[in-house]
C-alpha cells in the first residue's frame, strides 16, 4: 500500500512530499477515531515495550528525528503512528527561511537524501505557542535547539541559551545541535574549547532550575575517534545526560549514484541507508568508551527493523527513525516493535 502512496509521493520536490504529509496528518488526526484507528493498526499496546532512560519513561525504543516535525505541528499525530518520541526542531530564536530551494534531494539507489535546510524554522516564540496550545499530550517532546545563522559562533552561546530558556518549560529534554553540516560554520562548535563553553553555559542554566530537565548532544558522524573521545569527556565533565549519535554525513563515499549526480546536488548533508554501518560502528564505539553508562539514542541509516535491533543489541538506549521512514513508510514502526517484541 505504502509503496503505490510513496510513488504518488515521489513525483512531488521532496518539500513538497514532506508539506503534503504534515497537511495529511494534521488533516486526518482531526477526523474523530482516526488516531485511536492508527494506534490500533501500527502500534498496538501489546507491542509495547516501555523503557527509562535519562529519568523518562517511553512507551517504546522508537523516536522520529529532528528536522520532520520542527516546527511543533504534528507531534501528538506521530505519536499515534506508533511513536514514543519526537524531537521538534532545529528551533532557533528567530524565524528564518534557511537555505535557498532547491535544498532537499533523494539517492532513490542509496535510499538516502541529501539536505541542505539550513535550519528553516518558525522561530521560538511561535513554536513556543504551538507547544502551549497543544491538547493533551500523549508523546514525549525533545526540543533540538540551535543558533540562527546570521549570528557569529563568538555569539552562539547566546542563541542557543536563549532557545534553551524559551523551550525549557514546554519540551521534556533538549538536544544541542553542533553537528548539522548545512549552517555555515556551525561544526566548528564541536570543537573542544567552543564545545565546553557551551555545554558549561546549557547547564548551569538548567541546574539553576528547580525542575531537572536532561540534555543531550547530537553528534557528527564525521567525526575522529579522538574528537568522539573529547566530545565524551566533555559530556562527563560537564553532566550532559545523553548523546544522539550521529547527525548527516558530508562524505559521497560507497555510493550507487554516480558522482556526476551528487556533485550536480551540491553541498548537504547525507542521511539514510549509506549512514547505516558508520551511525552502528559509533554507537559500538560510546557504549565501549562509556561502559554502557552514557544513554545513547542511534539514529542515521535505521532503514530496517534488523538495523533497529542491531543499534539496541549495540547498546543503544533508544532510536530514531527519518529517512528509513520516507523509504518504507509507517509499516516500519510495526515491523520493529514485533521484531523487538520476539
Amino acid at each position: 500500500m505504502y509503496k503505490v502512496f510513496r510513488r504518488i509521493l515521489f513525483m512531488l520536490s521532496p518539500e513538497s512530499a514532506h508539506a503534503f504529509v504534515v497537511f495529511f496528518m494534521r488533516a486526518t488526526g482531526a477526523i474523530p477515531g482516526l488516531s485511536f484507528a492508527a494506534r490500533k493498526i501500527f502500534a498496538p499496546s501489546r507491542l509495547m515495550s516501555k523503557r527509562k532512560v535519562f529519568g523518562l519513561t517511553f512507551d517504546n525504543p522508537l523516536g522520529f528525528a529532528a528536522g520532520f516535525d520542527k516546527n511543533a505541528r504534528i507531534f501528538n499525530r506521530l505519536g499515534d503512528w506508533g511513536f514514543a518520541f519526537v524531537e521538534i526542531g532545529t528551533v532557533t530564536p528567530e524565524a528564518q527561511a534557511g537555505n535557498p530551494k532547491p535544498r532537499c534531494f533523494r539517492l532513490k539507489k542509496d535510499k538516502a537524501l541529501i539536505n541542505r535546510m539550513g535550519f528553516n524554522n518558525d522561530g521560538l516564540q511561535t513554536i513556543v505557542a504551538r507547544l502551549k496550545r497543544a491538547r493533551k499530550r500523549r508523546i514525549i517532546v525533545g526540543g533540538n535547539i540551535g543558533k540562527n545563522t546570521a549570528v557569529a559562533n563568538a555569539d552562539a552561546v547566546n542563541d542557543y541559551l536563549a532557545a534553551f530558556r524559551g523551550l525549557y518549560e514546554h519540551v521534556d529534554y533538549l538536544t544541542v545541535n553542533v553537528s548539522c553540516p548545512n549552517v555555515s560554520n556551525l561544526c566548528s562548535l564541536q570543537n573542544r574549547d567552543e564545545l565546553e563553553t557551551l555545554l558549561r553555559a546549557l547547564t548551569n542554566e538548567r541546574n539553576s532550575r528547580p525542575d531537572y530537565k536532561p540534555v543531550l548532544v547530537k553528534i557528527s558522524p564525521d567525526l575522529s575517534d579522538g574528537q568522539i573521545d573529547d566530545t565524551l569527556e566533555l559530556i562527563a565533565a560537564t553532566g550532559i545526560d545523553g548523546i544522539v549519535a550521529v547527525n548527516t554525513t558530508t562524505s559521497r563515499e560507497g555510493l550507487a549514484t554516480p558522482r556526476s549526480e551528487t556533485d550536480r546536488i551540491g553541498a548537504g548533508g547525507l542521511s539514510g541507508k549509506p549512514l547505516t554501518e558508520r551511525s552502528l560502528n559509533i554507537v559500538r564505539y560510546i557504549v565501549r568508551r562509556t561502559e554502557g553508562k552514557l544513554p545513547v539514542i542511534a539514529v542515521g541509516g535505521i532503514m530496517t527493523p534488523d538495523d533497529a535491533l542491531a543499534a539496541l543489541d549495540a547498546g543503544a538506549s533508544l532510536v530514531q527513525l527519518y529517512t528509513g521512514y520516507i523509504y518504507s513508510g509507517p509499516t516500519l514502526v510495526r515491523n520493529i516493535l514485533k521484531k523487538l517484541s520476539g
